[in-house]
């Protein structure tokens, strides 16, 4: 597994960004580290307060049904989905693991939004922890990271169709 996730980026989000998290209760400890890492990252840029809605799922595979009834309301510019799977002894993790990340992709994709899946699946609970601030960095954190970089993509992206179609508009005029 790689060490080297991307760097930190900065980014200049719209002056009302509103995220929300959906945290898994399943494995809370952890959940809740990643929880915190990622509140800290986004306070770091101001959303924070009224900007910051927190949300808990029973666990994992509940997680794409809360971050899609978010979607739908249209008050967020990212959803944050964390939550922890550690491999057992049966099959039960391939499958919730799997359908976390397939109906946290499908989310995203059916609503044009960042939906980012900040869910470790990891095969030991040591593994976890080192995604928790330990030797393989905060993925909390960088759940936060993404979501800002996406916001900001889309955002541009927006701001870009927005001023090509005005453009368009007044050359037809002319």
């Amino acid at each position: 597994m790689s060490k080297d996730a991307p760097a930190t980026k900065s980014v200049e989000l719209p002056a009302n960004t509103r995220i929300a998290i959906v945290a898994a209760r399943f494995n809370e400890k952890l959940v809740e580290e990643l929880l915190i890492g990622c509140g800290r990252r986004l306070g770091e840029v101001a959303v924070s307060g009224d900007r910051l809605a927190v949300h808990r799922v029973p666990g994992a595979f509940e997680l794409p049904v809360a971050a899609a009834a978010l979607a739908e309301t249209r008050q967020f510019a990212a959803i944050i989905c964390l939550g922890c799977v550690i491999r057992g002894d049966t099959p039960h993790f391939d499958y919730v693991a799997g359908e976390a990340a397939r109906g946290i992709a499908r989310v995203s994709l059916d609503y044009r939004l960042p939906v980012i899946f900040g869910v470790l699946t990891v095969n030991t609970e040591q593994q976890a922890w080192d995604r928790t601030g330990g030797s393989h960095g905060h993925a909390g954190e960088r759940a936060a990271d993404a979501a800002l970089e996406m916001i900001a993509l889309l955002h541009h992206i927006n701001d870009n169709r927005i001023h090509h179609r005005r453009t368009e508009g007044t050359e037809q005029k002319i």
